[in-house]
């Protein structure tokens, strides 16, 4: 079984979850995921599946895009509802603020990751200091927002205000610490009430299947050559194949950096790519 396959994940379920609920619906260790989503949230989670893993790299680099509920007038220690709150206040901003500060985060930017997270220092995740209650200091991390809007009216709630945003991000951005900044910079405190991705490289939300529809065989594989439309396909004559499954370095024979090697009957070989010399040589070979 080779392909990838869309799902949309249900809140409370974790990124692993999801892995191990589809290893076991297909027979198979030879399942992964391309980018996490915590248990609160929702939404597109690509699961490649069989030799689709080799191609893991290239879909994890895909832009996402986020529908968020955002909370103004606290932050917690997790910088979402499920953390303790650690900071508050009563937030005094209107709307044209909201969209003006929004305008501010587009771009290339440094943000600092939350302690509540997997990246490790010195070999330690860092949620793992947080819940020994050591102190260190969260490492920073460039990131791109390619668009960030508000997407409904602000309403109060209580001391808080809340409303919604959808932003376009590059890869290993976290909407939490952005809800957390959006904050600061509004003179409050945010945080992240609801999160969705609806949409990561070519892959929508439409493209996804819920597990009852996974359980039910009420799903759709998508190829590798589908999931990466914009690798150009050459198909291999038959001594160029045999070299090809051999790993071997050939004279260019493709125009393109990259390009994805399909035999005859249009079955994914190997993604090959130019180096000096005009040679071309193995990116990531898929079928050996």
């Amino acid at each position: 079984m080779n392909g990838i396959l869309v799902v949309d994940k249900p809140k409370g379920y974790t990124s692993r979850d999801i892995v191990n609920l589809v290893s076991k619906k297909f027979n198979t260790k030879k399942v992964g995921h391309t980018g996490t989503l915590d248990p609160i949230a929702t939404g597109v989670l690509v699961i490649p599946i069989g030799n689709a893993l080799k191609v893991s790299e290239l879909l994890t680099s895909e832009k996402k895009e986020y529908i968020a509920r955002v909370i103004l007038g606290y932050e917690t220690d997790m910088l979402d509802i499920t953390g303790t709150i650690i900071k508050k206040n009563k937030p005094k901003v209107t709307k044209q603020e909201i969209i003006e500060v929004l305008k501010q985060f587009i771009g290339i930017q440094k943000q600092q990751v939350p302690m509540y997270s997997a990246v490790k220092i010195n070999g330690k995740k860092l949620y793992e200091y947080a819940r020994s209650n050591i102190k260190v200091t969260p490492p920073t991390k460039t990131i791109e927002v390619y668009s960030l809007t508000l997407v409904d009216e602000p309403i109060a709630v209580d001391n808080t205000i809340e409303f919604s945003i959808k932003c376009e991000v590059s890869k290993g951005t976290y909407i939490r610490s952005l809800i957390r900044d959006i904050g600061y910079k509004l003179g409050t405190y945010g945080t992240m009430k609801e999160l969705k991705r609806i949409k990561q490289g070519i892959f929508t939300i439409n493209d996804a299947y819920s597990l009852e529809d996974i359980q039910k065989d009420h799903y759709k594989l998508i190829t590798i050559k589908e999931s990466l439309p914009n690798i150009k396909v050459t198909v291999l004559d038959n001594n160029t194949l045999k070299k090809v499954k051999n790993g071997q370095v050939l004279d260019s024979f493709f125009e393109e950096e990259m390009s994805l090697l399909v035999n005859k009957e249009g079955k994914e070989i190997a993604i090959y790519k130019q180096i000096p010399g005009n040679k071309v040589k193995p990116y990531k070979m898929i079928e050996v």
